[in-house]
């Protein structure tokens, strides 16, 4: 049985993000967490302080919350029927998104965090934003990002990019291996070259290949000196269906993303891009 959350604020975005990964774990065992976090639009200190004019807003916004959350449990079963594999929970939180998912985490073991990449109009930098990247770089949990307006297809093709930087292990790599066992998928690695490889990366890119499904994986070098324009014309040349990387902070992975503005980011993802980090989780926790 797998565990994913989807978080959401209900956005058309998080609706067409929560649309994919029903269709990818369609053959799958599922429980499905919708996760909505919430705070009132101005918080201010008075609020934390609990002033007279903000009793009872909580209450308010908390039943908005659960109010939409139904609706979107009903919205998934007029969409997509009844899938015997699938269960939906609903929850309604007060809180950050990251702390939301934190705190929930502490409670539920989950396997995947499935999410879109920007929020409701007007509000981007407070919901899914910069809080897309800001989940990439705290939670200890493989993330599935999907860019807005993007139409669920099979990923036949799932574009790896590596430096060759890191000792790869099977754990590390579970979620990509799963999909790829799934949905038959031809794992393509990318390298761009900036300079001979070293004996260290040589060893990397070995133990990586044992890893990988024999026969369904290919290693792709590009000259460059740009790990984000090499692939981007990887990606024009050929058919990406899922971007993957290894959050790693020693690797290109950190230079690329969490030092680029959230424009940029948004710009260059035309694929659904799973994020897994480097050192899984390590808690163990009871799922309720």
């Amino acid at each position: 049985m797998k565990h994913i959350l989807l978080p959401t604020d209900f956005s058309e975005n998080s609706w067409n993000a929560i649309s994919y990964a029903i269709h990818l774990f369609k053959d799958d065992a599922c429980t499905f967490y919708l996760l909505n976090t919430y705070t009132p639009v101005i918080y201010h200190v008075e609020y934390v302080l609990g002033y007279p004019a903000q009793f009872g807003l909580e209450d308010t916004i908390r039943n908005t919350s659960l109010e939409h959350l139904k609706t979107l449990k009903q919205r998934i079963s007029d969409t997509f029927g009844n899938n015997s594999n699938h269960e939906f929970q609903t929850m309604a939180r007060f809180d950050t998104l990251i702390s939301g998912i934190h705190d929930f985490m502490e409670s539920h073991t989950i396997h995947m965090i499935v999410m879109g990449t920007k929020g409701a109009t007007g509000a981007e930098e407070v919901l899914f934003g910069s809080n897309t990247v800001q989940v990439f770089k705290n939670v200890k949990c493989p993330v599935l990002a999907i860019p807005d307006g993007f139409i669920y297809i099979t990923p036949s093709s799932i574009l790896f990019p590596s430096d060759y930087g890191l000792a790869y292990h099977t754990s590390q790599l579970e979620p990509l291996l799963a999909l790829a066992k799934t949905h038959h998928s031809r794992i393509d690695i990318l390298h761009v070259l900036t300079t001979d490889l070293s004996e260290v990366q040589l060893n990397n890119k070995a133990s990586l290949q044992k890893i990988l499904p024999q026969g369904n994986h290919e290693f792709h070098d590009l000259k460059g000196d740009n790990v984000m324009r090499g692939i981007l014309a990887y990606q024009e040349k050929n058919a990406v269906d899922m971007l993957a990387m290894i959050n790693n902070k020693k690797s290109f992975f950190e230079n690329i993303f969490f030092k680029s503005t959230v424009n940029q980011i948004g710009f260059h993802l035309t694929a659904p891009f799973l994020v897994m980090p480097s050192q899984l989780n390590t808690q163990k926790t009871k799922t309720t």
